[in-house]
């Protein structure tokens, strides 16, 4: 799984990683929040509260947490032997899944600079005070997610790290260790 706090480009690789990697099956997250301004319908499952809260006593998320007043949460994957499951997660989900899972593999992305994770949010339509919290958020969550991530990767170039989360893949599946 990747996880990372927001802007950092979680969604941009994972769209890259599930159409470059053959076998990779890219999770679908629901969430609360509005759609974002030019984000596309399919980045999530969107969803109302109350929609959201009834999969969560149906027991249906593999995941979920509340992020500043939103909710967000993973779905259980259904079992298709021939693909490995990606998924994009923020890592209140990363440490969940890690708790269910110890075998899951945990690859924290990281933005290059918080001023760069700023402008990333920026370019995505946040507002100012979303972008200042999440910044904030960010840099604890981050400190946290060292504590228990396998790999980490700066986004510093979409490509190279595209490059890099791919091959961190291959040497799971070669080693069979891939989950």
């Amino acid at each position: 799984m990747i996880c990372g706090p927001g802007g950092v480009g979680k969604g941009t690789i994972a769209s890259r990683l599930s159409a470059k990697v053959k076998g990779l099956s890219l999770s679908r997250s629901w969430t609360t929040r509005a759609r974002r301004r030019g984000e596309p319908k399919d980045s999530y499952y969107f969803v109302t509260r109350q929609q959201f809260e009834d999969a969560i006593v149906d027991d249906k998320f593999l995941e979920w947490a509340e992020f500043l007043g939103n909710l967000y949460g993973t779905p259980k994957p259904e079992s298709d032997a021939h693909t490995d499951l990606l998924l994009e997660i923020d890592i209140q989900g990363a440490k969940q899944v890690r708790e269910k899972d110890p075998n899951a593999v945990i690859i924290l992305l990281i933005a290059p600079s918080s001023e760069e994770q700023r402008h990333r949010m920026e370019l995505r339509g946040d507002n100012a005070e979303t972008i200042a919290e999440r910044v904030s958020v960010g840099q604890n969550e981050v400190a946290e997610a060292l504590k228990f991530a396998d790999k980490v990767v700066v986004n510093d170039d979409l490509d190279r790290a595209v490059s890099e989360i791919s091959s961190i893949i291959n040497s799971l599946r070669s080693a069979g260790t891939a989950s």
